[in-house]
């Protein structure tokens, strides 16, 4: 199990992609060996869902995406508008209407040889749409996932920022492969002070006596739906709190549940083989649940 389980659906198979102004079946779509986000994992990205005809969140994910490029010195070489643009149009042209995530990338573009330093590339960035049809996991949403505490820790702004989103993943995915190891959904990842930071793929968060805590922000990549389960709590009187806590307060928490643009709210009902909220999704986790649901509803309606 994990949070990116989805409803397999055959359309994908046939879907057209985006790169560098062509648009080509999937079957079709390549970039060089000589590119950097294949050389290196040079480059930024970003997860967005298409709703009724919406960009979800599109103002925090390109906020997020230009601020990512800014931070590892990427010149992206266009607008906020002319992105959006971009998508729209890959959209259009696979007559995609909703239920759909994207995953939007950008990197530093071709070099003339195989070395790190940006001097040796030659041309613009290399930009990539990747639209597919996709539906979360019922199951997962209501029965959950079990975590683990990995050995890797986030790194800190000084070695590699983590609220960068970069195609430079590699402690995530080694965080990944020992969650697997270790026969959990997900990983559970402490920062460098040993408090709780992340999950491998996902923003995470306890409940403890009413009260909803996720970590400082600091030591994790600032998600999106981590930002707007903390409005949402806080505009329904939910109490929420950023703060440092240990693995012990989630091993004893009434509650716990994950968050990432996919799924949107996952529960988690074990951790390190602690079981949580009696192994089955706690009543505040399906509440946020819906509130979410009903939130992106709201603020994107189906056309008429």
């Amino acid at each position: 199990m994990s949070t990116h389980e989805y409803e397999n659906d055959k359309r994908n198979e046939t879907i057209l992609i985006y790169i560098n102004g062509e648009i080509v079946p999937r079957h079709e779509a390549k970039i060089s060996v000589y590119d950097s986000g294949f050389l290196l994992g040079d480059g930024v990205w970003e997860g967005i869902r298409y709703h009724n005809g919406h960009l979800v969140h599109k103002d925090e994910h390109f906020k997020r995406l230009f601020a990512s490029a800014e931070g590892i010195g990427l010149d992206i070489g266009k607008t906020k508008e002319e992105l959006e643009e971009i998508i729209l149009s890959t959209l259009e042209t696979n007559k995609m209407k909703s239920d759909i995530h994207i995953r939007f990338i950008v990197s530093r573009g071709l070099k003339k040889t195989p070395y790190q330093h940006p001097s040796v590339n030659v041309g613009g960035p290399t930009i990539v749409v990747i639209p597919e049809y996709k539906i979360a996991s019922e199951d997962v949403k209501k029965n959950g996932l079990r975590l683990g505490t990995v050995s890797v820790r986030r790194g800190t702004a000084n070695t590699q920022d983590p609220k960068w989103n970069t195609l430079s993943k590699i402690n995530c995915i080694v965080a990944c492969v020992e969650a697997d190891k270790l026969g959990v959904d997900e990983g559970l990842m402490l920062d460098v002070n040993g408090y709780v930071s992340t999950c491998n793929s996902t923003n995470f968060f306890i409940v403890r006596q009413g009260e909803v805590w996720t970590s400082t922000g600091e030591y994790c990549l600032n998600g999106v739906t981590r930002g707007n389960i903390i409005r949402l709590c806080k505009e329904n009187e939910i109490p929420v709190f950023e703060r440092n806590f240990h693995v012990e307060d989630c091993q004893s928490s009434d509650e716990a549940f994950v968050t990432g643009t996919f799924a949107g709210v996952t529960p988690v009902v074990e951790i390190d083989g602690h079981e949580i909220s009696g192994g089955i999704r706690g009543e505040l986790t399906e509440r946020l649940q819906q509130l979410y649901k009903q939130d992106i509803d709201n603020l994107y309606p189906a056309h008429d």
